[in-house]
């Protein structure tokens, strides 16, 4: 895992054709509004949030936020764990974003 800014972020997703952005928000959260083109899947799932990352591409480069970067980095590390690649977690998370917001349709 590892940390970036949302400057590294943005650079580093642009360049990235293997980019998979994770939100681990609350469903609440989400309904707020979403960084773009990013899957939901609530961390504090538990279980169900173990089963659903384990369906997904390992090989996939993950972008992985919440609201403080908290979360995330948690979920970061949890992904590193089960055997993903490559994971960033987004310092400040959602709630010092300012880049293009979106949301969940």
């Amino acid at each position: 895992m590892k940390n970036i800014t949302q400057e590294e972020w943005e650079a580093q997703i642009a360049e990235d054709d293997n980019a998979f952005i994770l939100d681990v928000r609350t469903q609440n959260e989400v309904d707020e509004g979403i960084i773009p083109n990013s899957h939901h899947i609530d961390i504090y799932e538990g279980q169900g949030f173990i089963d659903k990352v384990n369906e997904l591409d390992k090989s996939k480069n993950y972008y992985i936020y919440c609201r403080s970067g908290n979360r995330s980095g948690q979920a970061a590390q949890l992904m590193d764990q089960l055997g993903f690649e490559n994971t960033y977690n987004l310092l400040g998370g959602f709630m010092e974003w300012d880049g293009e917001t979106t949301y969940q349709e």
